[in-house]
């Protein structure tokens, strides 16, 4: 490539939107990291991932986690992009680095400040919060937190098996490994922890994106439609329907709307016909103009 096509190609990146990528992963890991140096180790809790690896190979073997933890990184980042290619290293490239390096330095801190909490219950919800909200940080920016990720991606591309239930082999597969260590209240702590950053996880990776689907079915259909885009400033689909049981043939007006803006559809289509047929629902994502791209008005 001559250096004017590359120049065109680095002006055509939006390097703001890069910078802004880069810094939350950096600050997912970074929260990630924070919630395992100063609650997971010091009360040493039954947990999955690289994390808990590192902690049974401690135990057995005296090697510090941060130590482990870079070691398997870098092995499992070098078997992804041998494997997965050069797409998938950059997503796990900053983690698979940064992650045991800013371990290192919470560790460092955690010693000077000591245990934040007496009270363990307290000291796993923490942990549970910290290590959903980093993840979700991480994953929500395309990104992968590396290590213990790359192992059930490698072994779905040769044998499709979903990578959600290799994971879950792998994870409770350590779980079982640190288990026998543990007496049963810790066992129950572990899974306290594993169960609040994976419920976190799940919110942090919706948060923001939820709206809320109406379909309505009306004979005042235009009426409806008309101050959906009009007044309400929001797109709508009319879809033909025939009612059930009359077999009269009507026209169904389906909008996406924000949570703000139910209580105010709800109440104007009942102004517009009482006897309107609204069916309310929530969806998980939505995509396209007025929510993740700009409006377009004509």
């Amino acid at each position: 490539m001559d250096r004017g096509r590359l120049m065109e190609r680095l002006e055509g990146v939006n390097w703001k939107a890069k910078a802004r990528k880069l810094a939350l992963i950096l600050l997912g890991n970074a929260i990630y990291s924070a919630g395992v140096a100063f609650f997971v180790i010091p009360y040493d809790m039954l947990t999955g991932g690289t994390t808990g690896l590192a902690l049974i190979v401690q135990r057995f073997f005296d090697v510090p986690v941060t130590l482990f933890v870079a070691v398997f990184n870098v092995a499992t980042f070098l078997l992804g992009l041998w494997i997965l290619g050069w797409g998938f290293a950059a997503t796990t490239l900053v983690s698979t680095f940064f992650y045991p390096a800013i371990l290192q330095v919470w560790q460092m801190i955690a010693a000077e400040v000591g245990i934040l909490s007496s009270d363990i219950l307290l000291s796993t919800i923490f942990a549970g919060v910290m290590i959903g909200v980093g993840l979700g940080m991480v994953i929500r920016e395309g990104a992968s937190t590396g290590g213990m990720d790359i192992p059930p991606l490698v072994i779905n591309k040769y044998t499709g098996i979903a990578v959600s239930a290799l994971l879950t082999v792998f994870d409770m597969s350590i779980l079982i490994g640190r288990a026998i260590f543990y007496d049963s209240e810790q066992i129950m702590y572990g899974i306290l922890l594993v169960i609040t950053y994976n419920l976190v996880l799940e919110q942090m990776l919706v948060v923001g994106k939820r709206q809320v689907q109406i379909s309505i079915i009306s004979e005042k259909y235009e009426e409806i439609n008309q101050w959906i885009t009009h007044e309400l400033d929001r797109g709508s689909t009319l879809v033909s329907a025939e009612g059930g049981y009359l077999r009269r043939q009507t026209m169904e007006v389906v909008t996406v709307v924000s949570k703000r803006e139910v209580f105010k559809v709800n109440e104007k289509v009942k102004e517009i016909d009482p006897e309107a047929f609204i069916i309310i629902g929530q969806v998980t994502e939505v995509r396209g103009r007025g929510f993740t791209t700009g409006r377009v008005y004509r």
